[in-house]
Order: C-alpha cells, then structure tokens, then sequence
C-alpha cells in the first residue's frame, strides 16, 4: 500500500518538476549578465577615467541594458579625469568607435566621437578638460541589429610646438576617420592612457 501509494505521488510531481527545471532553466539563461572578452579586457591601462551621471568607467566594461538609453539620449560629454598628467604638458585626447557599422564588418573605419587637442595637463590632472575641440562631442549611438560597438578614449601626449588639426576631409565626415595616420602625421605615437566600453542600441 505504502509503496503504491509513493509511485502515485511521484507520477503527479513528476510533470511538476520537469516543468519548474524548464522554467529555472530559461531564466537562467535570460539572467546570464554579458561577459568581456579578454582582448577588450586588455585594451584598457594607464588610471583614466570617464564619468557620466550614474556611470563611472575607470576599467573596461560593458555597459548595462539598464543605462544605454540614458548613455544616448540623455548624457552629455563625460569629465574627463586623468591623474597621471604632468603640469607643462599637452594632451590629446580621442574618443572613437572603430565597430562601424558593425565590429564583425568594419568598413568605415573609425568614427569620430569626440576629439580635443591642446589639453593642459595642469587642469586634465584635476578633472578639467581645458583645451581645443576639434571634434565636438557625439553620444555613443549604435545602429539597431548592430550588436555590440566599442568606444574607445585614447590619450595621448601631444609633442611639443605640434599643431593638431583636422584636415576639410577629415572635418567633413567623422567616419572613415584613418586614426593611425592622424596619429603619425602628429607624432602621437604613444598612448598615454586607453578606456573603453561597450554598448549596443537601447532598443536591441
């Protein structure tokens, strides 16, 4: 009686139980946060740190599905901090997407987000940003369908008695940007500090 009584008993939990270890599952897999690949991992050095309002990059990271509408609708330009800047020194500074128009298709190089020569250090080493925008500042705003694109903040120590500019081509569209060129005609060879993060369109 007993043993008839427990194959009964587990003949109805029997469903039950499949079920919630199917539900448990899919939540499970719903729940599983974005990991960041080594290589992205690595591409950060150097103490910079970018703040917006509710967000504080000081390492490589991936930015939550919960700020990226606030990262390109609401905010602005970030401050800008760098403790390792040097008084009587020049900086700078570029903020590009090299995912266009997506990372696992990248045909139009790096888009110019943001880029200010000329930068104190004096100023850059107290979380000021006082210098030349060359490039006035774009919102990271990844196309939808697009997946993940990385944003990358790159300083760089600018030569003395060097004239960082932008040519009427390059002024003219802030895709197709040849970063390693600008880089080289300026002799910013050397980057002082690298950050990043990775956002896909809010709507995704």
């Amino acid at each position: 009686m007993k043993l008839s009584f427990c194959r009964n008993v587990e003949a109805v939990l029997a469903p039950f139980l499949v079920l919630c270890a199917c539900v448990l599952g899919l939540h499970h897999v719903e729940a599983t946060p974005d990991i960041l690949d080594p290589l992205d991992s690595s591409f950060c050095h150097g103490d910079l740190q970018v703040i917006y309002p509710q967000l504080e990059v000081d390492k490589c990271l991936i930015v939550g599905k919960s700020l990226r509408e606030k990262l390109t609708v609401d905010w602005g330009a970030p401050e800008i901090h760098f403790p390792g800047a040097q008084k009587g020194k020049k900086y700078v500074m570029v903020m590009a997407d090299p995912d266009a128009p997506r990372r696992v298709k990248q045909t139009t190089g790096y888009w110019r987000h943001w880029l200010v020569v000329d930068i104190q250090g004096g100023a850059l080493k107290d979380g000021r940003l006082v210098g030349r925008t060359l490039t006035d500042y774009h919102p990271p705003s990844p196309p939808s369908k697009t997946g993940f694109h990385r944003y990358q903040f790159m300083l760089f120590e600018q030569p003395p008695g060097a004239q960082v500019s932008l040519t009427e081509k390059e002024n003219a569209s802030r895709g197709k940007w040849d970063l390693s060129a600008f880089t080289k005609k300026f002799g910013l060879e050397a980057k002082v500090a690298t950050l990043q993060f990775l956002t896909k369109n809010y709507k995704d």
